[in-house]
């Protein structure tokens, strides 16, 4: 049977059980002017009904989704740093002449408050980043993202991350840098301006990434707290960083 035959049948039936109940009720009490004043009531009130079904219920039901969907997407997020990520921000950092200096922005630990989170991801854009390239560092880096390039890829293909703009934009980002550095057969012989596109890239995914990482890290400290103590053991801006406990 057609959906829509289904539901003029549905509706049919429940029409027909209320007269049949209100039947019931005039036989039982013959008051029909009862019937008429309550049954007028509940008309009046079904307004507010409606209300409370499409402002609040609905709106109730489309946030849960929203936050379930957002965390199942964090979990894109965390197979992201796990298999990319991570080890693209130690091979950048070494394009970083200011690293020394900025690592001490995220020297993150278990006692850190949501709102330093927060304050970190808000200032990373105007932190002081000095990319220089350098021609080992920047091969490694190459080698690094083009063999990463078919799992940035299946990323991308994820409909869902239209939701998570600021990953999306971080995708979008290491992604070009990812072509850029993949049109170069030999990134050893590059002219002035050449570099200067290269730096710009870089830093545009450095920065990206970074935020992210931050904001990744704030949601492992209150969704996933064994996570997150692994990820601040291993923290890439902790040169004696490792995974074995003290």
């Amino acid at each position: 049977m057609p959906k829509r035959n289904q539901l003029v049948w549905f509706a049919v039936a429940l029409l027909a059980a209320s007269a049949a109940l209100y039947t019931i009720h005039f036989l039982i009490f013959r008051s029909l002017s009862h019937i008429l004043i309550y049954g007028l009531g509940e008309l009046a009130f079904l307004p507010i009904e409606v209300l409370i079904v499409s402002l609040v219920i609905e709106r109730l039901l489309t946030a849960s989704e929203h936050r379930a969907m957002l965390n199942k997407l964090n979990m894109v997020i965390g197979a992201f740093f796990s298999e990319v990520g991570t080890e693209f921000m130690r091979r950048i950092f070494l394009l970083d002449q200011n690293f020394e200096h900025i690592s001490q922005s995220f020297q993150v630990t278990p006692d850190w408050p949501n709102k330093r989170f927060d304050t970190t991801a808000n200032q990373v854009a105007g932190l002081d980043f000095r990319i220089r390239v350098d021609c080992p560092a920047l091969a490694s880096l190459q080698e690094f993202l083009v063999g990463k390039r078919e799992f940035m890829l299946r990323l991308l293909e994820n409909p869902n991350l239209l939701e998570h703009e600021s990953f999306s934009e971080l995708l979008w980002a290491v992604f070009h840098l990812t072509e850029e550095l993949e049109a170069r057969s030999d990134v050893s012989c590059l002219s002035a301006a050449d570099r200067d596109h290269l730096e710009i890239d870089a830093k545009r995914a450095y920065v990206a990434v970074l935020t992210e990482w931050v904001r990744y890290m704030k949601h492992l400290k209150t969704a996933y707290p064994y996570l997150f103590a692994m990820a601040v053991r291993m923290n890439p801006f902790n040169p004696a960083a490792r995974a074995e406990l003290p």
